[in-house]
């Protein structure tokens, strides 16, 4: 994804007081020079949601239960070279993107004999990684930079970051407005990380673009030859919300909501992410500080990931559907929002079908669903307390690269959706999962239209059941 031109013949200079959150940066987080150290657990108050170890055996790839190869130089229908200038071909090789045996991924870019440069890039498979309200998300990594510098150096861009999960379906053409969080990036081997958000309109705009709101170069000693840690939270428990970068459990950048716009926040932050590893070679980044590739660059340096944690904190959590459920601040009539709300029982659809599910409780889901097809739920009570979050549980056996996006809308199909989450590949389509998404705050009655858009017109998606929450 490296979305369309996102990076930076300059960088922004901000750099704000951050205030550090003392439970996560004493448990983590510090740095961890040897390899193959553990997934650290969750601090009190803190709940582990993704975590990947990299414990495959020597020369294996990557578990495909939780990642997804990027292949090429972009997306189907995406910008070229990745949107940056970039020079290499992503592969899923394991020439380029292996497990050592150790507990360690590594992503290399090979050049071959011809000049040409091949990498790897890895995004996970989950695109649901969201901030409850009121509640924190971490997003948190131990790496060791490529250990080379100097001329040698000149090119390399090894980088871990998000995406907005909608980015997933339109091959990222929606950059930089669904949000682009740039949790390290170093180019050159300057031993140093860049600390970013993207969002807004490109160019220019509220964030800059394609600058974005950044860091700056910050210098990470020790960063190229041992294994540090990186991690960003979003932070929906103050006011104003607060993005923070971290390093070693020290909070060195942090970005405030009301530096941007509320709309330009909230698109760039409210709903899920999915998280991309990967080495880059050439670009406008690395062009900004001194260029590369060039024929000194050293070929086979790898970046090394010891693990991949996600950790969400507080806020308001979705209760688990009940058929008991009434909706909150009274009300009556109607389809309970808060209950589970069967797939198959829509009042009225456009493409669907359903079938038999094996999914828990059995019964049907709606199934062969593509872009444009719809369900319609009549008379949908939500009460007085305003919903805010919404669930689906969603298989898809679709071929990879497939993928779409799940939509609320109210009343009309042509109105604009409330909330939505995208969806790929979750290993079959009776593998199933339950996806969070933030909704607009809806209170009262209205007929509530799930549509599904894809950016491409094969099916991507089973349905079997939707619920609402506060």
């Amino acid at each position: 994804m490296r979305p369309n031109p996102r990076k930076r013949p300059h960088r922004s200079r901000l750099v704000l007081a951050g205030l550090a959150t003392l439970a996560m940066a004493a448990a983590s987080l510090a740095t961890a020079l040897n390899a193959g150290a553990a997934v650290p657990p969750p601090p009190s108050g803190w709940t582990t949601v993704f975590s990947d170890d990299f414990t495959g055996a020597a020369g294996t790839g990557v578990n495909t239960g939780n990642w997804l190869y990027d292949l090429g130089h972009g997306y189907a229908g995406g910008a070229g070279n990745w949107g940056t200038g970039e020079v290499e071909s992503m592969t899923n090789s394991t020439q380029n993107v292996y497990q050592d045996g150790s507990g360690h991924l590594v992503i290399k870019p090979v050049r071959d004999g011809s000049g040409n440069w091949t990498s790897g890039r890895i995004e996970t498979q989950r695109t649901d990684f969201a901030a409850p309200a009121g509640g924190k998300l971490r997003i948190e990594a131990s790496i060791q930079q490529p250990n080379v510098s100097g001329a040698a150096a000149l090119g390399y861009w090894p980088a871990f970051w998000a995406l907005g999960a909608a980015a997933r379906p339109v091959g990222a053409t929606n950059w930089p407005g669904i949000g682009e969080w740039d949790v390290m990036e170093d180019i050159n081997g300057l031993s140093s990380e860049f600390g970013t958000l993207h969002c807004g309109v490109s160019p220019g705009g509220p964030c800059n673009e394609t600058t974005g709101i950044g860091s700056g170069q910050r210098a990470c000693g020790g960063c190229q030859t041992g294994y540090h840690t990186y991690a960003l939270e979003y932070d929906r428990s103050v006011s104003p919300e607060q993005l923070r970068w971290y390093l070693d459990g020290n909070n060195f950048f942090t970005v405030n909501a009301n530096q941007v716009d509320a709309t330009t926040w909230n698109n760039a932050t409210h709903h899920g992410f999915f998280i991309i590893l990967n080495v880059a070679i050439g670009g406008g980044f690395p062009g900004a500080f001194g260029g590369g590739p060039t024929g000194s660059t050293a070929s086979g340096v790898p970046m090394n990931v010891d693990y991949v944690a996600v950790y969400t904190s507080g806020g308001g959590s979705t209760p688990p559907p009940t058929a008991s459920a009434t909706p909150t601040g009274g009300g009556t009539g109607g389809v309970n929002a808060y209950a589970t709300i069967q797939a198959e029982s829509a009042n009225a659809q456009s493409g669907t079908q359903t079938e038999a599910t094996t999914d828990t409780g059995g019964g049907q889901d709606v199934g062969f669903i593509a872009n444009g097809d719809w369900l319609q739920f009549n008379n949908v009570n939500f009460g007085s307390t305003a919903a805010r979050q919404f669930n689906g549980r969603v298989a898809s056996g679709a071929a990879g690269g497939v993928s779409g996006l799940v939509e609320v809308r109210l009343d009309s199909r042509s109105n604009s959706p409330i909330g939505s989450f995208a969806v790929g590949n979750t290993g079959g389509w009776q593998s199933w999962r339950t996806v969070p998404a933030n909704v607009s705050a809806v209170t009262g009655t209205h007929t509530v239209y799930i549509t599904f858009t894809s950016g491409q017109p094969a099916d991507f998606v089973n349905l079997n059941w939707l619920s609402f929450g506060h």
